[in-house]
């Protein structure tokens, strides 16, 4: 007769618990930063839903902070696409709600905490592409050069 040993099935019992537990944080966290992205776009006055489709909400995010569409081929090149675009536009998105240079940090190294905060808070609010507001830009206000901008 072969001697049948039980121990091995109650660690492979707690892994499997673990798992679990670690799977339902992941999921959390998940709708949360779902969510959170819905209600900024909403925000900023665009389509919630715009948040969940891949490669729109990156055209929609580049409208939120005033760059053009076509931007969306710059992060294909290595490095700058990679790391330095990114930044400025989390910078640029950051302005876009009012915030300066520590929220933008804030959104880079800590997203769980600061994208709830911007999507949430009701003191913060849409300002305009990179914190400019939403009117009629400087350069179509004046006619030429010497004429002031009334």
């Amino acid at each position: 007769m072969q001697d049948v040993s039980y121990e091995s099935s109650g660690a492979a019992a707690a892994m499997g618990g673990a798992f679990i537990f670690f799977m339902v944080i992941y999921l959390a966290v998940i709708v949360l930063m779902v969510v959170c992205g819905w209600k900024i776009f909403e925000k900023a006055g665009k389509p919630g839903w715009a948040s969940i489709v891949p490669i729109y909400s990156a055209i929609v995010m580049l409208e939120i902070v005033g760059k053009p569409w076509w931007y969306i081929f710059m992060f294909l090149i290595p490095i700058y696409g990679w790391i330095v675009l990114p930044i400025m536009i989390t910078h640029d998105f950051s302005k876009s709600f009012g915030k300066d240079v520590g929220f933008t940090i804030g959104l880079i190294f800590l997203p769980m905490i600061f994208y709830p905060i911007l999507a949430f808070s009701r003191d913060i609010h849409y300002i305009g592409p990179a914190g400019r507001p939403a009117g009629p830009a400087l350069d179509s206000q004046i006619g030429s050069i010497g004429t002031t901008a009334v």
